[in-house]
């Protein structure tokens, strides 16, 4: 019996997370992105609508939001310059003085591209403030578009001892999750395109 055309596409997409690692899939530009349909009345990634640069670090733009239109739909774009530290952050509930409750989820898949490595800190809404939190490395992807899942286990989260051990458990982090901020010592070039977050839907504000 001949394959039909859909096993094909099947056949190759898991071909291409094999060669990939373990929970990265490659993606065609604005394959798996936003779905104009569920996103929010205000420009948003899957109903994520604060995605900002800090100030912190030399970037482009400097501060403010960094959602483009792409299409009909929106992505977040920013470039890191210099070797310094960088910081941006998306906020998980839409506003700073709220928070998301994911001590049950599983983790989060964040479909990207990226130049170089850089690391995403969980800060939780009782320690905002400073670079010692709980962090995972976002690994470079060439400049290609790809799907990546990040596990919410303790044991994939570590520190940085240049930013400093944070002085809360993981538990707190995820408990009391104000927002992922994404830092980087390098020159990079990234966009985000979409975020899934297990058990958690952002409210639009």
């Amino acid at each position: 019996m001949r394959s039909s055309g859909f096993g094909k596409v099947f056949a190759a997409f898991v071909l291409a997370g094999s060669l990939l690692g373990s929970g990265t899939v490659a993606v065609a530009e604005g394959g798996l992105s936003s779905r104009p349909g569920c996103e929010c009345a205000t420009p948003s990634i899957d109903r994520y609508q604060q995605w900002l640069a800090s100030g912190e670090g030399t970037t482009v733009p400097a501060t403010g939001s960094l959602l483009v239109r792409d299409g009909r739909q929106y992505t977040a774009k920013v470039t890191f310059l210099n070797a310094e530290w960088h910081v941006v952050v998306l906020w998980l509930a839409n506003q700073f003085e709220a928070q998301a409750d994911l001590s049950r989820s599983k983790g989060f898949w964040l479909t990207y591209s990226a130049t170089a490595d850089l690391h995403v800190q969980l800060r939780p809404a009782s320690a905002w403030s400073g670079g010692d939190k709980w962090l995972t490395r976002i690994p470079s992807t060439g400049g290609k578009v790809v799907r990546k899942f990040f596990s919410l286990s303790p044991d994939n989260w570590t520190w940085l001892p240049e930013l400093g051990k944070p002085t809360h458990p993981f538990s707190t982090a995820t408990k009391e999750a104000r927002g992922l901020v994404f830092v980087g010592k390098t020159a990079n070039t990234l966009t985000f395109h979409g975020l899934t977050v297990d058990g958690y839907r952002p409210p639009c504000r």
